[in-house]
């Protein structure tokens, strides 16, 4: 085998883990955000977001959480453009997976939650930064994170994008979690359709869950 498929694999290996990690992360911090739902106190979250936010620990982790999400999508388009270069101009079946509606449009709706996720997370620690987010009442040097999540979508334009913008990652994990356990060997006849299966339950769960927050916070 040449080394231009031990390259491809590798990066496919790659992604494929740094995709798993990202995912992870993905749920624990939808828990969290969906402590605001349960608790109007917000006291639950904010004590959440303080620890996580002072727990030097978990302040390396979000390095590595933030260096698995630039290789993720580093390697995603690079093999999205190997495989653009590599597929034959008159080339007209399609294979199993170029059928998969959501695979086709893979690279378009992670470049779309990519944006997304930076326009989100600057919003976020550009407010932190400056010392706009207020001191949670009755805790001493605890910020008030629930605040600035409830401010935040309050702002109706902010919610549709918000809305959409996790509508497109649920499209993109749909395939994505099915697709990084076949790159990483996970690959059966037998066990392939479950995964298929999870995959899907699992974007839903992951879009309804951060759909509900705005909304129910928007329209309380």
């Amino acid at each position: 085998m040449s080394s231009r498929f031990y390259s491809s694999l590798t990066k496919k290996y790659v992604m494929s883990l740094a995709g798993l990690f990202l995912l992870s992360f993905l749920l624990v911090h939808l828990l969290i955000n969906l402590l605001l739902l349960f608790d109007d106190s917000r006291y639950l979250f904010n004590e959440a977001a303080h620890f996580m936010g002072t727990n030097p620990l978990i302040q390396t982790f979000q390095w590595v959480l933030f260096g698995g999400f630039i290789v993720h999508m580093i390697f995603g388009v690079i093999l999205q453009i190997q495989n653009w270069m590599a597929r034959p101009k008159g080339y007209k079946k399609k294979n199993a997976s170029e059928e998969n509606y959501f695979s086709k449009f893979m690279i378009y709706t992670g470049i779309i939650v990519g944006i997304f996720l930076v326009i989100h997370l600057f919003n976020f620690f550009v407010l932190k930064m400056s010392g706009q987010v207020p001191e949670f009442s009755g805790h001493e040097g605890t910020e008030d994170m629930g605040w600035l999540v409830f401010d935040l979508f309050q702002n109706g334009g902010y919610v549709i994008f918000y809305v959409v913008a996790i509508l497109f990652l649920g499209f993109h994990i749909d395939h994505a979690f099915q697709s990084a356990l076949q790159s990483l060997g996970l690959n059966h006849p037998k066990y392939t359709p479950f995964f298929k299966v999870v995959s899907r339950l699992l974007a839903i769960f992951i879009a309804l869950g951060y759909i509900s927050i705005p909304l129910v916070i928007y329209f309380k």
